[in-house]
């Protein structure tokens, strides 16, 4: 087990005994509540598969075991791989379900083979902008800045723009190397479409689940890729989700909002920014670049995509209690985890969105 994985497990660990904790102290009261999974819930036999994004796996796989528990009998498994292999693999009907912080492209939704599918809004969390840069604490950035940076534009870490912003700052003549994803990945989708938003006429890269970066950069396989590269690179600077960049243990950048505040990467500053955000019929939602002064910019959301009309009762049953226990109890590990939980006016239409899923006879 490498020290990140370590890292990871450890965390994941904590936020689990917290969870079990509570569950104790509140008594029997919740496990009668059928809706949290809990005991007057049928007991239910199936083996669910899933893959996608890695922004969510820590929050997916806390949930996961933690819903063993209520469940022995129902096997959950998330695969990761990126967006882009969840969304693919589900249209192919490889999976039972698929993780992306990203909607699917219109042209594509009648690919998917097992006809229409739904989108449930999970969590969110902030996307960092992690750094090496040994003496440097504190870093203060904005998204034309970040833009000339990962367009490569901006080239050392002296440079005037990065200097302005940090006037205190020792800033070393240390070349900038730029990481980001290798694989087609809902966090560059979002981190690139905060660039498109919040630095129109800079970033000139586009959006999207993979874009065409400068060829002088490097690539790492999903977060915890690019965060090894980070690390393991002094001067280096790449997109990171929290709970992995803090798995990691890199440092992070301070981003200026829409309301010319620098915010830290926090749950807190995810959850401001969904206080706003919009929530579409099919319950996709946008919190980036949101208003707000304590709202962190880069805050993603994600979702688990599920088809509406289930082939095998057994899976359907099981599906629906897992995606209703990660919305109830499974909420309360994402703060411990780096995390926002939904606020109630989406985590209430994301329970409805459960009554959509058909089960066969």
């Amino acid at each position: 087990m490498t020290p990140r994985s370590r890292l990871r497990s450890a965390r994941v660990l904590v936020a689990v005994i917290t969870v079990s904790l509570v569950a104790a102290a509140c008594g029997s009261d919740s496990e009668e509540d059928s809706g949290s999974g809990g005991t007057s819930e049928a007991k239910l036999t199936a083996t669910l598969n899933g893959s996608g994004a890695t922004f969510p796996q820590p929050f997916y796989e806390s949930v996961i075991g933690e819903f063993k528990k209520k469940q022995a009998g129902v096997t959950v498994n998330y695969g990761g791989g990126g967006s882009g292999k969840g969304r693919q693999e589900l249209q192919d009907q490889v999976v039972d379900y698929a993780g992306s912080d990203g909607t699917v492209k219109p042209e594509d939704v009648p690919k998917y083979k097992g006809g229409e599918f739904l989108y449930v809004p999970t969590v969110a969390a902030p996307i960092t902008v992690s750094y090496n840069l040994a003496g440097v604490q504190g870093l203060k950035l904005e998204a034309p800045v970040i833009a000339k940076i990962f367009q490569r534009e901006i080239k050392q870490w002296d440079a005037p723009e990065i200097k302005a912003l940090n006037p205190e700052a020792k800033l070393p003549s240390t070349p900038i190397t730029v990481a980001h994803r290798s694989d087609g990945s809902g966090t560059t989708e979002n981190f690139t479409k905060y660039l498109t938003a919040a630095a129109p006429g800079v970033w000139k890269l586009g959006s999207g689940s993979t874009v065409p970066w400068p060829a002088d950069t490097q690539a790492g396989n999903g977060n915890s890729g690019v965060g090894q590269i980070v690390k393991n690179t002094a001067g280096a600077i790449g997109y990171v989700d929290l709970s992995d960049a803090k798995a990691s243990q890199l440092q992070v950048a301070m981003i200026k909002n829409k309301g010319g505040q620098f915010v830290e990467p926090t749950p807190e500053g995810a959850s401001a920014a969904l206080e706003g955000a919009e929530l579409k019929p099919d319950l996709t939602y946008n919190p980036l670049n949101a208003a707000g002064a304590q709202a962190y910019p880069i805050t993603a959301p994600t979702w688990i995509l599920v088809y509406k009309n289930q082939k095998d009762k057994a899976k359907g049953e099981a599906l629906k209690a897992f995606l209703r226990f990660l919305l109830t109890d499974g909420q309360k590990q994402a703060k411990a985890i780096d995390y926002a939980e939904l606020p109630p006016a989406i985590k209430d239409k994301a329970m409805a969105q459960l009554d959509n899923i058909v089960l066969p006879a």
